[in-house]
This record gives C-alpha cells, sequence and structure tokens, in this order.
C-alpha cells in the first residue's frame, strides 16, 4: 500500500493484508467498507452508519503487574463506552494501569491511532474484550486504515480473535435529552 498515508509507517507490518489473510482463510464472513479517512469513533459510526455500540474501540494499556513485570493489553470494548481502568486492573490484579504512550502503542498494535485492530499480531499485547462486543450480530472497526472499515459478526471475531472476554467497559453514557 505504498502512497496510502494511513499505512505508509506500518507497511512492514502489512497489518491491513494481514488482517484481511486470516479472515479469508478461516472462511468468515465479512464485509468492508470504503469511507472518508477517519479514526474518530463517533464520526467513523456516522459514516459506517451504525450506532457506536456496534464499534469496537480498541485500546492499548499499560499494565504494571509489579515493579518488575509491565505488560500490554489491548482493550476491546464497546464505541459508546469507555474503557473501565479499574476493572482492568482488578483483572490483572495490577499497581497500575493507564493509557500507553503512543509509540508503544503503534508498535505493538501495528497501526496508527484510530486504526488499531481488535486483533494482536504481536505476542506482547494481549486481547481482552468485553462481553458486549463479542455478542454483537454486527462489529464493526478500522481495518488497520482510516479509511476502510471491516463489519463481521462478534462471535467470529471471538473465535479468530481469541480475546479474553471480561467486563472491562464502563457503563453506557445515558442519552442526554436535546431541547
Amino acid at each position: 500500500m505504498p502512497g496510502d498515508d494511513a499505512c505508509d509507517t506500518y507497511d512492514t507490518y502489512d497489518t491491513y493484508d494481514r488482517l484481511i489473510s486470516l479472515l479469508d482463510t478461516s472462511r468468515v464472513d465479512y464485509r468492508l467498507i470504503d469511507h472518508d479517512p477517519e479514526g474518530s469513533t463517533e464520526a467513523v459510526c456516522a459514516l459506517r452508519g451504525h450506532p457506536a455500540s456496534e464499534a469496537a474501540k480498541c485500546i492499548v494499556l499499560r499494565v504494571k503487574v509489579d515493579r518488575r513485570t509491565t505488560r500490554h493489553v489491548l482493550a476491546v470494548v464497546p464505541g459508546d463506552r469507555r474503557v473501565d481502568l479499574d476493572a482492568v486492573r482488578e483483572l490483572f490484579a495490577a499497581r497500575y494501569v493507564g493509557f500507553s504512550d503512543a509509540g508503544t502503542a503503534e508498535r505493538l498494535a501495528r497501526a496508527i491511532p484510530g486504526t488499531v485492530l481488535p486483533f494482536s499480531f504481536d505476542p506482547e499485547l494481549e486481547v481482552v474484550a468485553d462481553p458486549e462486543v463479542v455478542k454483537q450480530p454486527r462489529l464493526y472497526f478500522n481495518a488497520a486504515r482510516l479509511d476502510r472499515s471491516l463489519c463481521m459478526a462478534g462471535a467470529d471475531y471471538e473465535r479468530l480473535a481469541g480475546p479474553r472476554v471480561e467486563p472491562v467497559a464502563s457503563p453506557p453514557v445515558p442519552a442526554v435529552p436535546q431541547g
């Protein structure tokens, strides 16, 4: 994908091609959706035409288990929720959980912000998905590109990605009445 600004930094990893190859060899039904380049969950959901609850929001976290042990976790939550850092801290019996720095997140996810997949192709990055993600009949996420998304069943995602399924999303924020 030379010339595709969203992927130039990670051409060596071919994250998009690796994802498509995984899906094709696994014979999973999926649909690709081309759209204007966008990495913000709310904006890309509007472009794709679905509620944010059907999106997979992917956040790379740094989990300090103790003074010497740091793990990296890819938390996958519904697009209308936030990652519950306290839930992740309890899950790993950690001393501290925070957002990973941009360089580490990009290296481990092999993607730029806004294009992080709910899959890990790096053994140092453990995937933890909220139960609400895997139960979606249609799950949408950017496909390692700002201009292309993917839609697949949450059950197929769970089977292929093999995430640890644990409640790591904050409760949904109630909609504020307009007017």
